[in-house]
């Protein structure tokens, strides 16, 4: 019986999310181990790693364009990679839980960064940066935010123009 491309793309997206993953994966190492590696090797494995995001993004881009079935399933990868090369997320759990589309995690990572901040493990300003980063994505998966989540996006409002290179479109499952 005939799977009429429906595992290949099951597997072809799920070697993308590989790569993704495992991209960002590498971005978030980078940012941990950067005070262990001289500034120049340090953009040079940063450049490196925007390069293939980059690389991953165009041949999404050349993907979508040219096969109707993938396109739902190809454009939510395709998103994320967009907003990892604006920079528009600086945070690659935040990238991560984006392109998986988790806003419960999501959430769950907003309370813990106002608790590491109460706790002073993280600075108000690194607080403030990652908080618009997470209510931006969640706005972008369609969830509701708050009075208080919004006034602080428009409050933040520098933080959240990192998106605006960034063309999001409505990604659905068919």
């Amino acid at each position: 019986m005939t799977s009429y491309g429906k595992a290949e793309t099951a597997k072809l997206q799920q070697n993308l999310e590989n790569q993704l993953d495992r991209l960002v994966e590498q971005l978030g190492d980078l940012e941990n181990c950067k005070h262990d590696l001289d500034p120049e090797e340090y953009e040079e494995t940063k450049q490196e790693t925007m390069d293939q995001l980059k690389e991953l993004n165009d041949s999404l881009s050349r993907l979508v364009k040219g096969d109707i079935s993938l396109v739902s399933a190809l454009g939510a990868v395709q998103l994320v990679t967009q907003a990892a090369i604006s920079q528009a997320f600086k945070t690659p759990e935040v990238i991560r839980l984006f392109g998986k589309r988790e806003p419960k995690q999501l959430r769950d990572r907003l309370y813990n960064i106002d608790q590491e901040c109460k706790l002073n493990k993280l600075s108000s300003d690194a607080r403030d940066r990652q908080k618009a980063e997470i209510l931006t994505a969640l706005r972008q998966l369609g969830e509701q935010l708050s009075r208080e989540e919004l006034q602080f996006l428009e409050s933040h409002n520098n933080i959240a123009n990192a998106f605006k290179n960034v063309e999001f479109e409505e990604v659905t499952d068919e």
